[in-house]
């Protein structure tokens, strides 16, 4: 049995419109302000540091608890967990320098 089903157009990867979106905003601020350009990466390695440091932390702090290693009904809990871990990492990097 041979269907033919049409052919999907291959598909962007995911947040594609958000990256293309921010490296138009990031453009516009090279052109409007350039001295704001070493701010804003300061910044987003402030984030991405937090959330490395937060992730991590989480792992050290509960080593057997992990989102992917508990039991199915403590899973939400856990993920929840690891994520108000790392937003309080990356709240106390970006607010506290």
């Amino acid at each position: 049995m041979n269907l033919h089903l049409p052919k999907r157009r291959p598909r962007a990867p995911r947040m594609t419109d958000w990256t293309l979106i921010t490296l138009v905003l990031l453009i516009g601020l090279a052109l409007v302000a350039p001295t704001k350009l070493p701010v804003v990466l300061y910044k987003a390695g402030l984030v991405t540091l937090g959330g490395v440091l937060g992730y991590w932390i989480d792992r050290a702090l509960f080593p057997y608890a992990r989102p992917n290693h508990v039991a199915r009904v403590e899973r939400a809990m856990a993920g929840i967990r690891r994520a108000l871990v790392v937003l309080a990492c990356i709240l106390g990097l970006t607010l506290g320098l």
